[in-house]
């Protein structure tokens, strides 16, 4: 399952909330942010919360836009998610992770993307023998204040084998 994606600030987020940023440098071939997803990241987020295993993941590449950004994408999401789609389309990678509900469904229907989330990076990561329990995870990310769906959760254990 390995290939190029590109990801916003939120799945960063998660994962380095639990420890485990290495997850998407077992996944994915690379991993690149745009640099407005670079820039939230460094401002703090929430609290700090990942900050410093973002800085010590060298191998996610920040990319700074060189092209427009479709009205579409500035009008209807925020900078982090519109560009994270516009870099997608720029360097021509079929793959964004996004956990934002309208944002997922806009790089889906709207521009064709292939949409992960981080509940499916879990997933994706038991399956590989790199994470032993999903359920744990998630509860450590919601614990620390990430914000995932009761429907989202329990859709990723039955998909981890762990409903």
């Amino acid at each position: 399952m390995k290939r190029e994606i590109i990801c916003n600030t939120g799945p960063i987020l998660g994962l380095a909330i639990i420890g485990r940023l290495d997850l998407f440098r077992d996944l994915f071939d690379s991993v690149f942010v745009p640099e407005e997803v670079h820039d939230e990241i460094l401002e703090g987020g929430v609290k700090g919360v990942g900050l410093a295993s973002y800085k010590k993941a060298e191998w996610i590449k920040v990319r700074r836009l060189s092209t427009v950004l479709d009205p579409l994408l500035r009008t209807a999401l925020d900078r982090g998610e519109a560009s994270v789609i516009g870099l997608a389309r720029e360097l021509k990678v079929n793959q964004v992770l996004i956990d934002e509900r309208k944002a997922r469904r806009i790089a889906r229907s709207i521009y064709g993307l292939s949409v992960f989330g981080s509940a499916r990076v879990l997933v994706e990561a038991k399956r590989r023998g790199l994470l032993e329990n999903v359920a744990r995870a998630l509860n450590e990310m919601r614990e620390a204040g990430y914000w995932i769906a009761d429907s989202i959760v329990e859709e990723t254990l039955r998909r981890a084998g762990e409903a």
